[in-house]
């Protein structure tokens, strides 16, 4: 199934900014479009605007959400101070929050975990699971043994993103990124894979050095009935560096087409 390349419709359509109250503490979304809900969640030093060039394409179809976890983007200083182990129970509370009951999840790398971790404890708000390069499967790297694959990422990145991924690294701050980055080096996420029920659909760069193609492969055997797409040319963060693709992917998946291998 193919759509058309709508690229010159991406900026009519905006998303408007709503609150929701989580926990008693203020949350900032985004919301376009009417249907079924779509959520996309952002990875390590991400934000919203990680998905800029999707959101027009998808809002075509779905109601498309995109929030920022505590300590990123807008939540920067809003909340609690990010922490990891309690990331999909926030989500969780989010999507009450805003009368969410059941949704397509879309993480991307450490979104992709929160996403991940979400619907193998609750399945039931799971409609369509998206899973983006998703971290929480063990490399055997260090800390220092990640810096050449950043370097990678920055190497393979369609230029245009490196700006985003500056601004939203330096917004974020050092202690954020640390903790968090050496929380998920600790996580191993191959217990919960069997608990999912969601359809899934895992979605990587074919040039990914941070969160190598390898492990696709390994989801793809032990979440049941998941099906695995590489993209070429794309890097860590293929919804930026192919957008028509990855967003075709998207809806055929949500329509129940097949997608991937």
């Amino acid at each position: 199934m193919r759509y058309p390349n709508r690229a010159h419709e991406r900026t009519k359509r905006r998303a408007s900014r709503h609150e929701a109250l989580v926990g008693g503490r203020p949350v900032l979304y985004e919301a376009a479009g009417e249907g079924e809900p779509v959520v996309l969640v952002h990875g390590l030093s991400g934000s919203t605007r990680w998905w800029s060039r999707n959101v027009s394409e998808l809002a075509e179809r779905y109601r498309v959400y995109l929030v920022d976890l505590p300590g990123f983007g807008k939540m920067r200083r809003l909340g609690r101070p990010f922490v990891l182990a309690e990331a999909a129970s926030w989500l969780s509370g989010w999507m009450e929050a805003v009368g969410l009951k059941r949704a397509h999840l879309v993480g991307h790398s450490m979104g992709g975990y929160v996403c991940l971790r979400l619907a193998a404890s609750r399945p039931e708000v799971v409609r369509c699971l998206v899973l983006v390069a998703p971290a929480g499967v063990p490399t055997g790297r260090s800390m220092l043994g990640h810096l050449g694959p950043l370097l990678g990422v920055a190497r393979y990145a369609t230029p245009s993103f490196l700006p985003v991924l500056l601004r939203d690294a330096l917004r974020t701050g050092p202690a954020t990124l640390w903790r968090a980055a050496r929380d998920l080096l600790a996580e191993d996420v191959r217990e919960d894979l069997r608990q999912i029920e969601a359809p899934t659909l895992l979605i990587w760069g074919q040039r990914d050095t941070l969160v190598p193609p390898a492990a696709g492969d390994l989801l793809r055997e032990e979440i049941p009935g998941c099906r695995l797409l590489v993209l070429e040319g794309a890097s860590h963060v293929p919804m930026f560096d192919r957008p028509d693709e990855f967003d075709a992917a998207l809806l055929a998946f949500f329509a129940g087409a097949p997608v991937g291998a």
